[in-house]
């Protein structure tokens, strides 16, 4: 990551055209091959919408298939740079574009290859390992001492059954309040968040 981060500083110290203005960075830890990729999908709507440049550090961290990429390349309401190629024209990102997807194919091969070779020297594949088990055993009892720890904390703030307005009209005073006090003394949820309505 922060190779990537590195080009591009560099792209936009060195090469931008002209002044530039960020209006959004995005960082998606998703492999360039899974197609659900959300931060993808709001970076590409940002662009779209804001007739910027979509600014990626590498061609294959975008993508390794060329129709995908192609398809980018021919949207009309984007312009396409990447970081580590500033001048690359689009002929040329065909051809890194399809130097990536062979790549992909490659990837894929060799790790078959790996695992095959692996599984004939008598390596076990999958499924728990002893240090698995024991990380797993280790971090299984944080869960439960969380929620007593949270579930103490929140007692003495019990929300009321009348918490919400029978008007229909959303969460009455009584249940901000409690989440404000479940704020103030610094009570998250199980997954980490602030409590709201």
């Amino acid at each position: 990551m922060e190779a990537q981060d590195r080009d591009i500083r560099l792209y936009l110290e060195g090469y931008s055209d002209q002044p530039y203005e960020i209006i959004g960075e995005f960082l998606e830890a998703a492999t360039a091959t899974d197609d659900n990729r959300p931060e993808l999908t709001k970076a590409l709507s940002i662009a779209r919408s804001h007739g910027a440049e979509l600014l990626v550090a590498k061609l294959d961290r975008l993508s390794r298939k060329v129709s995908f990429i192609a398809a980018l390349m021919d949207d009309r309401k984007l312009n396409l740079r990447v970081a580590s190629m500033p001048h690359a024209d689009k002929f040329q990102l065909h051809i890194y574009a399809a130097l990536a997807e062979q790549e992909r194919e490659f990837i894929s091969l060799r790790t078959k290859a790996a695992l095959k070779e692996a599984k004939a020297r008598g390596v076990k594949l999958g499924g728990l390992r002893d240090k698995t088990k024991k990380r797993n055993a280790a971090v299984q009892p944080r869960p439960n001492q969380r929620y007593h720890k949270t579930s103490a904390s929140i007692a003495p703030t019990a929300i009321p059954k009348t918490a919400v307005d029978p008007a229909g009209s959303g969460w009455c005073g009584k249940t901000q309040s409690a989440f404000l006090r479940l704020t103030r003394v610094a009570v998250t949820s199980l997954l980490g968040g602030l409590y709201g309505p």
